[in-house]
C-alpha cells in the first residue's frame, strides 16, 4: 500500500489554509491518504530561522496583500484578508492533536473548520471558547477537550509535534512530504502531483 502524504500546517498561515482545501482531493486522485500534522511557524520561522513574520517584512508584505486574494480566486475558495496581530494557533493545535489521537477523521474536520473560521470568515481562533465552538460542531466532547488543551500532556503533544516537524526539515506552511520528498508551498502542488505520478 502506498504511503500517506504528510501535510504540515499552521492555522495562522493563509497558504496553509489554501493547501488544506486542496491536498486531500489531490491525494485521493492518486489513491493516497493524507496525515495532517500541525506545527508552529513562530518556532520554525521566528525562533529557528530568525526571520520576521511575513506581514512584518518590508516589500514582501505588500506582495502578499496582493497574492493571497489572488490565490484564493485561482483556487476558488473563500478568503478574508485580516489583521493577524495577537492571533495564536496554540490552543487550536493542541485541540487538533488531542482529537487526532482518538479520531483522525474528526480531527481533520475540526482543522478544516478552524481554517475556515479564520480565513473564510475572518473570525479569531485564539480563545478557548472559539476552539471549543468548532470542536463542538464536529461532535467532540468539549469538556474533555478543554482539559486536554490545558493539561501538561496537551502541551507536550504540541511540543513533540513541532520537534517532529523540525526534524523533518519543515520550515513553512504548507509543507508536504511525499515518499520522503519535501515540497514547500501551495504553489508547488504541481510538484506534489508530479511526484505522485512518478510513483504510480
Amino acid at each position: 500500500m502506498a504511503s500517506p502524504i504528510d501535510f504540515y500546517f499552521d492555522f495562522i498561515s493563509p497558504y496553509g489554509y489554501f493547501g488544506s482545501t486542496q491536498i486531500d482531493a489531490l491525494a485521493a486522485r492518486h489513491g493516497r491518504t493524507v496525515v495532517w500534522r500541525p506545527f508552529l511557524l513562530g518556532v520554525t520561522v521566528v525562533k529557528i530561522m530568525g526571520l520576521k513574520p511575513l506581514m512584518e517584512t518590508p516589500l514582501k508584505s505588500d506582495y502578499l496583500r496582493l497574492d493571497k486574494p489572488r490565490m484564493a480566486r485561482i483556487l476558488g475558495v473563500p478568503f478574508v484578508q485580516r489583521d493577524m496581530r495577537g492571533v495564536s494557533s496554540v490552543k487550536a493545535s493542541r485541540a487538533f492533536l488531542a482529537l487526532d489521537e482518538r479520531d483522525p477523521a474528526q480531527a481533520k474536520r475540526f482543522a478544516q473548520r478552524v481554517f475556515a473560521r479564520l480565513w473564510a470568515r475572518g473570525e479569531d481562533i485564539t480563545d478557548l471558547d472559539a476552539v471549543l465552538e468548532e470542536a463542538a460542531a464536529v461532535g467532540a466532547d468539549t469538556g474533555w477537550l478543554a482539559a486536554e488543551i490545558a493539561s501538561p500532556e496537551g502541551k507536550r503533544r504540541l511540543e513533540a509535534a513541532v520537534d517532529h516537524a523540525v526534524a523533518q526539515g519543515v520550515f513553512g506552511a504548507p509543507f508536504f512530504i511525499v515518499d520522503g520528498e519535501p515540497v514547500w508551498g501551495v504553489d508547488r502542488l504541481w510538484l506534489v502531483e508530479r511526484l505522485l505520478n512518478k510513483s504510480a
